[in-house]
C-alpha cells in the first residue's frame, strides 16, 4: 500500500492559530544549508526569495526540502505574478506563495485565480507528477488544494496603498505584505523607508487589512520599524535577511580586528581606528541598524 501524507499547515492557518505576531527573516542567498540554518534558528518562518535572489526552481526546491523537517513555515516569492511561473512554484510544494508588486483587486483576482484549478480558476493540473501532491500521495489533492495554499500579496506602491482596501477584500488573498522599500520608491522617498509619508503609508495598509480581517506583514529590519508596525496590529514581520546578517557581522569582525589597529592615512599619520558610517558620523558600517536591506 502507498504511503498517505498529509501536508503541513499553511502559514495562514498557522497565524490564525498564534497567540502572538510571527517572527521571520529572508533566506535570499539560494543555499539549502543557510535555509536549514536560518529554520533552526527559532524564528516562526522563512521568506524563500525568487523575485531579487540567484534562486531557480531547482535551488527553492533545495531549500524547501532542507527546512522541511523544522517546525518553520517556508513562504516564497515569485519573480512576478505570471500564471505560469505561480504553476511551477505550486508543483514544486510551495504551499505559501507570496507574490510581488500587486498595485489593484482586479490583479489580486487574477493571482487567486493562478493558484486554483478549474472551474475556480486556470492553474494547470499536473499534480500526478508533482511534489506538490507528493506525486499523488495526498489523497483528494486535486478537491483540496486550495486549503493546501495561502496567498500573500505585496503591497509596494502608491498606487497598492490607495486600492489597498478593495485588495483585502479580494476574496481567496489570506493576507498582505508591505514592503516599504519600494513603497518609498515609489512615493518620492527612494532608500527612506522610515519617512513619515512612507510610516504612515503602511499603518494606513495595516489599518485596511484589521479592518478587513485579512493578516498584514511587514518588512522591517529596524528594529523601531519592526516594533511600530507590531504595535500597530502587524501580523506578521520580516526582520532580517541572511545575506544581510552575514554582510554586517563581517563587517563588525573587518572593523573590530583590522580597523582598530590603526592605518596610515594619505598623510603617513596613524588613524584613529575609528570606523566612520557613510554619513559621517563615527561608527562602524557593520553594526547600523539604520541600514535594511529591503
Amino acid at each position: 500500500m502507498p504511503i498517505r501524507l498529509t501536508l503541513p499547515p499553511t502559514f495562514a492557518s498557522r497565524m490564525d492559530e498564534a497567540d502572538r505576531p510571527q517572527v521571520g527573516m529572508w533566506v535570499c542567498s539560494g543555499s539549502p544549508l543557510v535555509a536549514e540554518i536560518a529554520a533552526g534558528s527559532g524564528l516562526d518562518w522563512v521568506l524563500i526569495d525568487g523575485e531579487h535572489s540567484p534562486n531557480g526552481l531547482e535551488s527553492i526546491l533545495a531549500q524547501l526540502q532542507a527546512v522541511a523537517a523544522y517546525p518553520v513555515a517556508p513562504v516564497v516569492r515569485v519573480p512576478f505574478g505570471d500564471t505560469v511561473i505561480i504553476k511551477q512554484f505550486l508543483d514544486l510544494g510551495v504551499q505559501n506563495l507570496l507574490v510581488p508588486m500587486v498595485d489593484s483587486a482586479e490583479q489580486a483576482a487574477e493571482i487567486v485565480r493562478a493558484v486554483r484549478y478549474p472551474t475556480g480558476g486556470v492553474r494547470g493540473v499536473g499534480s500526478s507528477l508533482a511534489r506538490a501532491s507528493r506525486w499523488n500521495r495526498v489523497e483528494n489533492y486535486l478537491a483540496d488544494a486550495s486549503s493546501t495554499i495561502s496567498l500573500l500579496v505585496q503591497i509596494e506602491s502608491a498606487a497598492a496603498v490607495a486600492a489597498v482596501d478593495a485588495i483585502a477584500a479580494t476574496p481567496g488573498v489570506d493576507g498582505l505584505f508591505v514592503g516599504p522599500a519600494d513603497l518609498a520608491a515609489s512615493m518620492g522617498h527612494l532608500g527612506q523607508q522610515s519617512h513619515p509619508e512612507v510610516v504612515e503609508a503602511v499603518l494606513a495598509s495595516i489599518r485596511a487589512g484589521v479592518a478587513a480581517g485579512v493578516p498584514v506583514g511587514v518588512n522591517a529590519f529596524v528594529p523601531a520599524d519592526a516594533e511600530r508596525y507590531l504595535d500597530a496590529g502587524a501580523s506578521f514581520v520580516a526582520v532580517g535577511a541572511d545575506v544581510a546578517l552575514l554582510a554586517r557581522a563581517s563587517e563588525a569582525l573587518a572593523d573590530r580586528f583590522i580597523g582598530r589597529t590603526g592605518t596610515a592615512d594619505a598623510s603617513g599619520q596613524a588613524g584613529d581606528g575609528i570606523g566612520r558610517a557613510q554619513d559621517g558620523s563615527t561608527g562602524t558600517s557593520a553594526g547600523s541598524a539604520e541600514r535594511p536591506s529591503y
